[in-house]
């Protein structure tokens, strides 16, 4: 039996399902379908997955494949910690309209790094969309992902859609219990430049950066891109974080550049930085915000003595 969506669920309260797959056919019937019953309906529709299923999926669709937008998962959510703020955006360009999103953040071939933070965003897609018209499908290829991929799966979504069946999840759990599990030790790197610095030293922290990554292999777009971060992360470290911080560099085997930044800050919000904050807004968590369009990764550890910041960009 294919888990086939054949019915758009209430417009009222929010609704985000994971859909568990097997096969191929069970993946373009499950949200080919859940898909149709949105265009028949006449809501929004967006379909963020990685280029294959999307290929997939518009062949599957045919004609109906027009109505849809879609996005390349792989290219859009690179850095988990941008999905949400595109799929927010989505649902604001569509005001009394019930947005159907489909997004799949998680896939066999992403990191281990990666993979938590897709898992922390599948828990606070729960308290952004609270409340919200909306309903956000997350496929979950069963036979491929790890176990505790899978189990993390039932703990991020209420109801769950497997072996034509939807059922609620006896494993959902709070997004913040959720948030803190992913919160693992960062592994420390085998050599790093470090360098601290205050008040009236960031101009020279952004030199050093400067400096350092042309030594890597990044193109100079990139490294303009990681020096604009450090320099945003740098900045909140003075103006929230105790006045003074560290940043630290190094590489990894394949070319990413890291830079970390660490100071005695705290995120009191933590979806600060996953919505587009407005023009006009004074302090929404803008910097943050631009520091996860840059980076291929954003990886955040808050603890009770201090903030870290973990910026991945690769060439």
């Amino acid at each position: 039996m294919t888990n086939t969506v054949t019915t758009v669920p209430d417009a009222g309260p929010f609704v985000h399902p994971a859909l568990f797959y097997r096969t191929q056919e069970e993946y373009v019937s499950g949200v080919g379908g859940f898909v149709r019953a949105a265009l028949r309906a006449e809501e929004a529709t967006f379909v963020a997955v990685p280029e294959a299923h999307l290929n997939a999926l518009r062949e599957w669709l045919g004609d109906d494949a027009a109505g849809v937008d879609f996005a390349d998962m792989a290219v859009l959510g690179r850095n988990p910690g941008r999905i949400l703020s595109a799929l927010q955006d989505f649902a604001d360009r569509h005001p009394g309209r019930a947005a159907h999103i489909v997004g799949e953040p998680i896939w066999p071939s992403r990191s281990r790094s990666e993979t938590l933070e897709a898992t922390r965003h599948e828990a606070l897609i729960n308290t952004a969309f609270a409340g919200r018209p909306a309903t956000i499908l997350c496929p979950y290829d069963v036979t491929a992902l790890p176990e505790a991929v899978v189990a993390n799966a039932r703990r991020t979504h209420p109801r769950l859609l497997e072996n034509g069946r939807d059922l609620a999840s006896a494993a959902y759990a709070d997004p913040a219990v959720v948030c803190a599990d992913c919160d693992e030790p960062l592994p420390e790197p085998v050599h790093a430049l470090t360098f601290p610095y205050a008040a009236g030293q960031l101009a020279q922290t952004r030199e050093h950066a400067r400096q350092w990554l042309e030594g890597t292999s990044l193109d100079r777009a990139r490294r303009g891109d990681l020096v604009l971060a450090i320099s945003e992360a740098t900045t909140n470290s003075v103006a929230h974080g105790g006045g003074t911080g560290t940043l630290r560099l190094w590489t990894t085997g394949h070319g990413t550049a890291v830079a970390e930044i660490r100071d005695k800050g705290h995120l009191a919000n933590p979806l600060a930085g996953r919505r587009r904050p407005a023009l006009a807004s004074a302090n929404g968590g803008r910097g943050l915000w631009m520091i996860h369009q840059l980076c291929d990764l954003v990886e955040i550890r808050a603890t009770g003595t201090g903030l870290t910041l973990r910026l991945h960009l690769a060439p």
